[in-house]
């Protein structure tokens, strides 16, 4: 096969893509298809950092409909990050995946902390990064931590994991008539006010000229896809 079209990607997955048809946590089934995916793209020596987000187990925002303060609502839902990459952690090391968990939180039993050029020498070897805690900060998205980690790392791309095949100029699920879009730039995002990421997390990838491919998990071998330059998606670039 061709050569690999990123040397290092960063993989963003929502907690709610651990749950499945699940109303609550992780299912095993959907982790161990998630992490058979992430196995195949290492197999091929693409160096992968995941960022991971908790919202099956506790969502900030949600906590504070309920009467959570903000703030301790968004510490919370750190706390839920780190469950879920510990369970990524777990599956991908049976696979035999050089695996390492980095926490913005300091939690020394479990996980490292995230440094930067640590990272980086972990990533040249070949190990899987999972970045567990968000910034470390409330009112930040782990969408903004993806955003941020990639433009630390210098990934080639951040590759969003969604419900749906890529960006639309309209709710699909709601609008049949809605049209997909195969790419986009940041400009033309902003301007049509479509919904890629947080508007922080947003304005970094245009900043730092981050790429941004949007997919369906649920398409099989989709990470693989993309990596062998296949079209999937919706890329928004400059």
């Amino acid at each position: 096969m061709p050569a690999p079209k990123f040397r290092r990607i960063l993989l963003k997955l929502s907690g709610e893509a651990l749950m499945g048809d699940d109303a609550y946590g992780i299912n095993p089934g959907v982790l161990g298809t998630i992490v058979a995916e992430i196995k195949e793209v290492t197999d091929l020596g693409v160096e992968i950092g995941v960022v991971i987000g908790g919202g099956n187990i506790f969502r900030g925002l949600q906590g504070a409909k309920r009467g959570v303060d903000r703030t301790t609502g968004d510490y919370m839902g750190m706390l839920a990050t780190v469950i879920n990459g510990l369970a990524i952690m777990d599956c991908l090391e049976k696979m035999g995946v050089n695996t390492r968990v980095q926490s913005a939180i300091p939690m020394n039993q479990i996980a490292e902390p995230f440094i930067m050029r640590r990272a980086m020498r972990h990533l040249e070897k070949k190990r899987v990064v999972i970045f567990v805690a968000g910034t470390g900060n409330p009112y930040f998205s782990t969408d903004t931590t993806a955003a941020l980690r990639a433009s630390e790392l210098h990934a080639d791309i951040i590759m969003k994991a969604t419900k749906v095949d890529g960006i639309y100029d309209k709710d699909p699920k709601k609008h049949a008539d809605a049209v997909k879009y195969d790419e986009l730039t940041f400009v033309d995002a902003l301007r049509q006010r479509l919904n890629v990421m947080d508007s922080t997390a947003f304005s970094l990838c245009l900043d730092n000229n981050v790429p941004i491919l949007v997919f369906n998990l649920d398409d099989p071998h989709a990470i693989l896809k993309a990596i062998k330059g296949e079209k999937i998606g919706t890329l928004v670039h400059n």
